[in-house]
Parts: C-alpha cells; sequence; structure tokens
C-alpha cells in the first residue's frame, strides 16, 4: 500500500487521539503516530487528497513530504490539486475565514527567531505576574518586562488577530493578550478587539411555509423558535444548552458554555432571530420568551453582585475580556451625538459575543428592549463614577439600542408582507430594506434645527 507522512501540529496526547479518532473513522488504513517528531505515517489505498482532508478535519496544521514532488510544505484541506503540483502554499488558516495575521501563525514565525521567541516567553511570564489596571489606575511594569517587549516591537505578533469561530480561539486569544502588553507599554493604549471578522456569510434562506402549522396570530418569537427546531444544527445547538440551563441543580459553567456555543456555531440569522424576536408591549408572554432565550435563571448570577468585580472577573479571562473589547469596539458612541463607531452589523455581532460569558446582558423586562448587565453599583466607593459608566454602556447605549430595534424591525417585516416566492435570501431582503438604510432628510433635518435654536437664542 502507498505510504503517506505527515508533520502534524500536535503539542499533547489530545491531539493524538483526535487524528486517531478521524483516521479510524475512514477505514482501510495503517498508521502510527510519533507524538514527539510530530509525525502521522499513513499507508492505504486512499487518495492523498482524502488522507489530507481527514487529518485537517482536526484543525491541525498539516505539513506534509511529497515524494512525488519533492517537496515538503504546507497543505489544508480546500487546497487544490493544481496548487499542489504548483507548489503553492495554501493558507492553513481555520475554513471559518482566512484572516491576514493569525496570532497562532505569528507566534510560530515568532518561535522561528531565537531573539523573539525569548522575548515572548519572558513577556508570557510577565503578563502572569501583571495585574491589568482599570482604566484610572497606571500599569506598573518591571523592567525587564519592557525590555522583552521591545523585542516584539517589531514582529508580526503586534498586528496579528484572531476569529470567534476558530477552532483554537482560546490559545490564538492567549498570544493576542500576551502581545497586547508590547503593543501598549511606552503609551498608554485603549484595549483594542482582537477579532478581525473577515467571513462573508452566505444568504440564509427560510421556507416560511413550514409556519404553516402555527397559529396565524402566533407570536414572532414562537415563530422565529419554530424556525430554529426545523433546522437541525440550530435545533442540536439549542437544546444542548436547554439540557444544560435547566433544573434546579444547574452547574452556571457548564450552562454558559454550552450557552455561547450556540451563539458562536448556529447561523447568525437563527441566532438573532430567536434573541432579537420583536414583541407587542402588550404582549408578555412573547416578552417573557425573549428573556427567557439565553436561560436567566441559571447562566445570570443568582444575586447582584458589584459591576466592578464582574468586569475584573472578565478581563482575568481572555475570552471574556476579549469579547468586552468588542463590544466596547464596535458598539461605542464617539460623540454626544450619538455617532456610532461600526455598522449595527458589528455591534450587533459584538454583543451577543458577550452571551455565554460572566458579562452576559439580557433584557430588563417583557414589555420593552432595554437591556443590562446583571449587576449593580452599590459599594463601589471612590469608583462609583467609573462603575456607572459601565452599567450605561449597556443600559443606556444609543448605539446598541438603535441597532437592536433596527433587527427588530426587520424581523417583523420578514412576516408583515407576502412574499411571492416563500424562500427567500435573508440577507438581500436586508440589505435592501429601506427602513435600516440612512435616509438622506437626516443631515438637513438636523441642520434645520441646529439653525432654529441659535436663531432662538439670538432672539
Amino acid at each position: 500500500m502507498p505510504t503517506h507522512e505527515f508533520s502534524v501540529d500536535m503539542t499533547c496526547e489530545g491531539c493524538s487521539n483526535e487524528v486517531s479518532q478521524v483516521l479510524n473513522k475512514v477505514g482501510e488504513v495503517e498508521f502510527d503516530i510519533d507524538l514527539f517528531n510530530k509525525k502521522v505515517c499513513i499507508n492505504s489505498e486512499h487518495s492523498m487528497d482524502l488522507l489530507l482532508e481527514t487529518v485537517g478535519k482536526t484543525g491541525k496544521a498539516v505539513p506534509f513530504f511529497d515524494p512525488k514532488y519533492g517537496n515538503k510544505r504546507k497543505a489544508s484541506v480546500g487546497e487544490t490539486k493544481w496548487e499542489r503540483r504548483r507548489g503553492l502554499e495554501a493558507d492553513p488558516l481555520p475554513i471559518e475565514g482566512r484572516l491576514v495575521n493569525s496570532c497562532i501563525q505569528a507566534r510560530r514565525k515568532c518561535q522561528a527567531d531565537p531573539v523573539c521567541s525569548a522575548a515572548y516567553h519572558h513577556l508570557n511570564s510577565c503578563t502572569s505576574s501583571i495585574s491589568t489596571p482599570s482604566p484610572t489606575q497606571e500599569l506598573l511594569v518591571p523592567e525587564d518586562c519592557r525590555e522583552a517587549a521591545k523585542h516584539l516591537r517589531n514582529s508580526s505578533l503586534m498586528s496579528c488577530t484572531c476569529h470567534r469561530r476558530m477552532k483554537n480561539q482560546v490559545a490564538c486569544l492567549d498570544i493576542y493578550w500576551t502581545a497586547h502588553l508590547a503593543r501598549s507599554l511606552g503609551d498608554y493604549e485603549l484595549d483594542v478587539s482582537p477579532y478581525e471578522d473577515t467571513v462573508t456569510r452566505k444568504p440564509w434562506k427560510m421556507n416560511l411555509s413550514k409556519l404553516n402549522m402555527l397559529k396565524p396570530d402566533s407570536d414572532l418569537c414562537l415563530k422565529f423558535a419554530m424556525l430554529c427546531t426545523l433546522n437541525d444544527k440550530c435545533d442540536r445547538l439549542r437544546k444542548a444548552y436547554g439540557e444544560a440551563c435547566s433544573g434546579s441543580r444547574c452547574q452556571r459553567h457548564t450552562c454558559l458554555h454550552q450557552l455561547r456555543a450556540f451563539f458562536e456555531k448556529a447561523s447568525e440569522p437563527h441566532a438573532q432571530g430567536l434573541l432579537l424576536c420583536p414583541c407587542a408591549p402588550a404582549d408578555q408572554g412573547c416578552g417573557q420568551r425573549r428573556r427567557n432565550t439565553i436561560a436567566p435563571s441559571c447562566a445570570l448570577p443568582s444575586g447582584a453582585p458589584n459591576c466592578l468585580e464582574l468586569e475584573s472577573l472578565c478581563v482575568a479571562d481572555p475570552l471574556c475580556r476579549s469579547r468586552l473589547v468588542d463590544f466596547q469596539t464596535h458598539c461605542h458612541p464617539l460623540d454626544i451625538l450619538g455617532t456610532c463607531a461600526t455598522e449595527q452589523s458589528r455591534c450587533l455581532r459584538a454583543y451577543m459575543g458577550l452571551i455565554g460569558t460572566a458579562m452576559t446582558p439580557n433584557f430588563v423586562s417583557n414589555v420593552n428592549i432595554s437591556v443590562a448587565l446583571s449587576c449593580t453599583c452599590r459599594g463601589s466607593g471612590n469608583r462609583q463614577e467609573e462603575c456607572e459608566q459601565l452599567e450605561e454602556s449597556f443600559s443606556h447605549n444609543s448605539c446598541l439600542m438603535e441597532a437592536i430595534a433596527a433587527k427588530m424591525r426587520f424581523h417583523s417585516q420578514l412576516f408583515s408582507q407576502d412574499w411571492a416566492d416563500s424562500t427567500f435570501s435573508v440577507m438581500e431582503r436586508q440589505n435592501k430594506n429601506p427602513a435600516l438604510m440612512p435616509q438622506p432628510w437626516v443631515p438637513s433635518l438636523f441642520s434645520c434645527t441646529l439653525t432654529l435654536i441659535l436663531l432662538l437664542s439670538l432672539w
């Protein structure tokens, strides 16, 4: 049988077990795994393309030695035969998105340079001993850590990013925040979102005719729940967090993990439909269903902790810290006029990314769309103002409220019109929806109002 030798990026027994599992499922293969040298030798009649795709399902980088062409190089799932024959290097980034500079790859480049590698490892030990300060505190860093940071200033780690759906997301974020210390030393730098979302999402097609089994007057939250049930992946992920978050003895950590998995892996339109379904103000049953989407009885703290304590808990976790910074980056009003930093879709994605973390927000009541953290500012002492700013970044955030309201209007319109074809692309309808597009009369109206105010003040 032909022999193929792969060099797989395995770092532990768990990694080698993953490789064994995917190869055993293929069948008709004999293989030997050398964890120490990170090699997998496979004897099989299967094509090299199939074996490459199989090993690639583990999410590991899979450079391999191709005796036919006498070269060793990296390959990834989806690489074409033409690319392989030309000896081109396919992008080994996760299939969910192709990042310009993944932090995991940036660290590999750094490890190839002895000076950069030593500086990174020293800085990594520094991050464990340096606590992250609040915005009002100064970062105190030992001189040896500052020296290590200087050696990383010109490395690709300074501009690396992660993706919220990548398999090794936590490892990527650990690298990002280690490198972040090098970026922020010398000049005070606010935290910047580590996420680079370059995914071009496919339009989500809905078949509304399947909703005929519901009563015509059913609320929209119930209809979106049905759409999720009719989708295998959405239904499976929803049941997983439903089971983890139910019962009188629920484990909050497990509940949050499954809840986060749902909002990361379910298609964005399905997840947004469940969480941001519009309800009539008088329909408290619908509003209650919307609030219960995140299973608040288990996912949220039983008491009301101090918001600053909640923030400290979040910042200590690279994943939660990243989601919070992403939210602050994309949902923060830039000025007193409420100009938003980025488009509404990014703000909503960042907001939903917090669900399943220590900073999980939720709707305040069944009758409106106000959201808030489950915490209080009582007992904040001389940090009262700082705490209130954190609290109000959710409860009084005009950019977030406008994004939620616009998405709910769009969801209402999905069911308020008679579509000629019951199956249609949500993305196309949303992009063409005039209700969600900037209105040309808004600037002129603001200009007229400002002029009138000035004239009255001079009267």
